[in-house]
Formats: structure tokens, C-alpha cells, sequence
């Protein structure tokens, strides 16, 4: 179902290769089904100038994050982290992200993996800008350093939740939305007996595209456009129209990245 309403993908990797061959024809999709806003977060130095590019063909719709994701974590991570603090000083971002901790693939650089995140925590509590997180089987590593670190200056998006109801209610403790896709909208992705237990005020929406394509799309490429399968499941899980579920995500949105 179409809304009238601004739709926000709170996460997107528009850049990604798998874009390569449509990428205006597939953000022009996103556009023309309510889709306008597309925050983008970091991988690496070498997605940096690509995410520079989309911004200059879409200063309107395209917003930034800076960071080093916690799988690109390897022995160079000191030089990575020093490249984003180079571009925090030269320019604006909207975030740092995504960040975090990801034992899913290769647990060899947990220690390299904690200094990372806990450093870009603190960059972050610099420049004022809210952390993105992504989790993926080290939900006791990051809420151990967030312990650490939490306090009314630590804020921002738990990227990609699939968690727990009492890991959501502690992740929303640390002053962190919840950003649901896809997910939600698998038989086996199990937040959507949940959610309904969980204030809207919490929400965020994303796609993780070209990632985590919602049903019926799952197994294909993710691309913006399909968030509006995102807005019907949650119309679905709080009793809501699809209109009223995008703009309390969008004013979300807007109270943690600032525009």
C-alpha cells in the first residue's frame, strides 16, 4: 500500500555494486512510492568517495554516515579510524555508523573489533552525532561496552534488530531506536511477536539494501522501494494505517538524525 507520507530507510547501502547496472532507475522506484529519505551508512575508506558521488546526484534525498563496519575491522583498523576522524573535521555527517560488533563471521579481531566500536562511541559523543549499530551474535559484547559507555550524549539506531523483546527493551535503556526491516517480515524472523509490546516512538525503518529483502522478495536483491512491505507488516502489528506508521518512523527519524 502507497502512503502519502514521507517514508525514511534509516539504512541503505546505495553505493553497494549490486546497484551498479539501475541505480537512478532504483532510487527513482524508492522516490515515486513515498521513499524520499535515504540515510547511508559506511563500510570502509574505499566506500567513501562512492557514498560522496551519491550525495552530489541526490543533495535532497541522500544524508551520510561515517564509521568502520565491525566485519571490515582488520589489521589496518588504526589507519581506517584514523580516516574517519579526517572527514568528521572536513565535513558533516549524520551519524557514525554502522559500528559495532559482528562474531558471526570470524571471531579473530573481537579485541581489534571492542577498541573500534568504544572509539567510534566516543567520536561520536565528540561531534554530537548518534551511533548505528550493527549486532550481529555479540549482543553481550556490545552491551557491555554501551554499559560503559552510556549516558544522556550516547544515542542513535540498534541497525538491523533481531533480538530479544528483553534485548530491545535494554537496547531502548541506552537510549537506542530499533531499526526494523525486513525481518520482521519472515516466518521465522520472530520480533514480530513482539513488537506490538514495543512503543511505535521506537521505530525506526531501513532496508539494509541490497540486504534482507522483506517477503515476497526474499532471496532477491533489497532495494528501498520495498520498505512499503516493511510499513504494511508494522500497519499490521500496532493496528495502524500504513500513512500513520511512516510518519511517526519518519519523525523518529528526525529526532535522531536532526533533519
Amino acid at each position: 500500500m502507497e502512503t502519502t507520507t514521507i517514508i525514511t530507510d534509516t539504512h541503505t547501502h546505495l553505493y553497494s555494486e549490486e546497484f551498479d547496472q539501475d541505480r537512478s532507475e532504483m532510487i527513482q522506484r524508492a522516490i515515486n512510492v513515498g521513499v524520499s529519505r535515504f540515510f547511508i551508512p559506511a563500510i570502509d575508506s574505499t566506500c567513501t568517495k562512492a557514498m560522496y558521488e551519491l550525495e552530489e546526484n541526490y543533495p535532497e534525498n541522500v544524508f551520510l554516515m561515517m564509521g568502520l563496519h565491525p566485519t571490515y575491522v582488520k589489521e589496518n583498523y588504526l589507519e581506517e579510524l584514523q580516516h574517519i576522524e579526517n572527514e568528521l573535521k572536513k565535513r558533516k555527517f549524520y551519524a557514525i555508523g554502522e559500528i559495532g560488533i559482528d562474531l558471526y563471521w570470524d571471531k579473530t579481531h573481537l579485541q581489534e573489533q571492542q577498541i573500534a566500536f568504544r572509539t567510534q562511541i566516543r567520536l561520536a559523543k565528540h561531534y554530537k552525532l548518534p551511533i548505528v549499530i550493527h549486532c550481529r551474535e555479540a549482543f553481550d559484547e556490545i552491551f557491555n561496552i554501551m554499559e560503559d559507555e552510556k549516558s544522556d550524549d550516547l544515542f542513535g539506531i540498534f541497525h538491523c534488530f533481531t533480538g530479544t523483546y528483553e534485548q530491545a527493551l535494554k537496547a531502548i535503556s541506552y537510549n537506542m531506536k530499533l531499526g526494523i526491516g525486513g525481518v520482521v517480515t519472515f516466518k521465522n524472523g520472530k520480533i514480530d511477536q513482539f513488537l506490538h509490546k514495543i512503543d511505535l516512538k521506537h521505530i525506526v525503518l531501513e532496508t539494509d539494501s541490497p540486504y534482507l529483502a522483506p517477503i515476497p522478495f526474499r532471496g532477491k536483491r533489497n532495494e528501498s522501494s520495498y520498505l512499503i512491505n516493511v510499513v504494511d507488516k508494522l500497519a499490521l502489528i500496532y493496528s495502524l494505517s500504513a500513512n500513520e506508521i511512516a510518519r511517526v518512523t519518519t519523525d523518529n527519524s528526525k529526532a535522531i538524525f536532526g533533519i
